[in-house]
């Protein structure tokens, strides 16, 4: 039978091994997630409150365990990995708290005695989710879809089933009925087939933008609903009137937070001409001295990513900017020893065009782009095929929301960087997907808005 290798990217030791499932068993354990569906729904949402309270007591209680599994198996640093869980659990008693009222029927006033709209659930939900917050992005979507009364079967990446394995056990000893939440463990080819599956109602992906095209192409042509949350490189506009520690404070942790792979991570930064030179000093200086080391390490400020492939392919992009006549300000050097490792790198003077200004760079490389003005940094901030976060520095609220109002991203912030939160939509625009999660907007994603009338 076919395994999972789980290799730790800060040291390249194997750290576990799992059995794959076949597309036999995979079948089996969504059959029985519909089978769930027929009496998952009709649980009132004061129960499903109650097993949603369990489950983030559950991560409460074993944060520690979850955090170091976590950073074993995709290697971000520990003390982020320890605010994922507590995110996680956050997440759970939001929904727990406010899924009632979110999907309250909701009266419209026409000719008839009565009419409403209902939101009823639709059964079985497929996700495909990536490696980067193994805990996180799997609560974001099965949280608000079993609240809704639906079912979730999970297609995780590979490279974090430990992590897949937890959650299923975490939902289990928390006292979802068998067949609520369910980890597929199963070869990457086998999406297609799964999708197809007839037990299976609608599919979220949060991953690459190719990987998106594929599955929505499969689930288009089974016309089954889609929630695709891909890549990104935001742009962050820095304005001429900025406080530069606070800003370039900002820029490092935005750039090198969960060692620079976050979709939502600061990746372009489009820097007013009057403080170009002077934010690229102070930055340099502060990406410089960010500790780069073992993730277990509490001092360390970044650490490997997640695989030596992305490595790789990562510092391609580096050496294809520079050649394309980007200038290499700091890093972009393969460092010696073991471990996925990757220095803070600044990439300076990029122009539409450049690999670094066009494309998405998943790790700690920072591309830092020159602009004469507001409506000069509003056009190259927009110049980009994604749309999911994005933000402006400056000392002005007013002309930075401005800015914000004419950024195109599912997310504008400003003087802080984009995060996700349970209480407002979180999605992106263009090549970085359509739907939303979270808030009102996501719990109604995958559900019947039904309309009621009464004569």
């Amino acid at each position: 039978m076919a395994s999972t290798i789980i290799i730790n990217p800060a040291t390249g030791e194997k750290v576990a091994e799992y059995d794959r499932i076949t597309k036999e068993v995979a079948k089996e354990k969504i059959a029985r997630s519909r089978k769930t569906f027929d009496s998952w729904k009709k649980k009132t949402f004061e129960e499903r409150s109650q097993l949603m309270r369990n489950l983030s007591n559950i991560l409460e209680a074993n944060k520690e365990e979850y955090a170091q599994l976590a950073t074993r198996e995709m290697g971000k640093t520990i003390g982020q990995s320890r605010k994922e869980i507590e995110k996680c659990a956050w997440v759970c008693r939001y929904y727990a708290d406010n899924a009632k009222e979110l999907l309250a029927n909701e009266t419209v006033k026409t000719e008839a005695a009565k009419s409403y709209v209902t939101f009823q659930p639709i059964g079985v939900i497929l996700a495909v989710m990536p490696w980067n917050f193994p805990f996180y992005q799997v609560i974001r979507f099965a949280v608000p879809a079993l609240m809704a009364g639906n079912t979730g079967v999970l297609k995780h990446a590979s490279n974090v089933q430990g992590c897949a394995f937890a959650l299923e056990d975490a939902f289990a000893k928390a006292g979802f009925p068998e067949g609520t939440f369910s980890n597929l463990n199963i070869d990457s080819k086998l999406v297609k087939d799964i999708i197809e599956d007839e037990n299976i109602v609608a599919v979220t992906l949060t991953g690459s933008d190719p990987a998106g095209r594929s599955v929505a192409s499969i689930a288009g042509q089974n016309l089954k609903k889609t929630v695709m949350e891909l890549g990104g490189s935001d742009a962050y506009i820095v304005l001429d009137d900025v406080d530069l520690e606070e800003a370039t404070d900002l820029a490092t942790l935005g750039r090198l937070q969960n060692n620079g792979q976050t979709c939502i991570a600061a990746k372009r930064f489009v820097v007013l001409d009057a403080i170009y030179d002077e934010f690229l000093a102070l930055f340099t200086k502060k990406m410089e001295a960010a500790k780069m080391g073992e993730p277990t390490d509490e001092n360390t400020y970044y650490g490997p990513l997640a695989r030596l492939d992305l490595r790789d392919q990562l510092h391609g992009q580096v050496l294809k900017t520079v050649a394309q006549g980007g200038r290499l300000v700091l890093g972009g050097q393969i460092p010696d020893g073991k471990g996925a490792y990757y220095p803070a790198t600044i990439l300076a003077d990029l122009e539409p065009g450049m690999e670094g200004f066009d494309n998405e760079l998943f790790g700690p490389v920072a591309s830092v782009i020159r602009a004469k003005d507001d409506a000069h940094a509003i056009e190259l901030a927009n110049n980009s095929r994604f749309g999911l976060g994005s933000g402006v520095f400056t000392a002005n609220k007013e002309r930075g929301e401005k800015l914000a109002l004419l950024l195109e991203a599912g997310s504008s912030f400003v003087n802080k960087l984009v995060v996700s939160d349970p209480r407002l939509p979180f999605g992106g625009v263009k090549n970085s997907g359509y739907g939303r999660e979270l808030a009102a907007y996501g719990i109604r994603e995958f559900v019947n808005t039904k309309t009621i009338w009464i004569e």
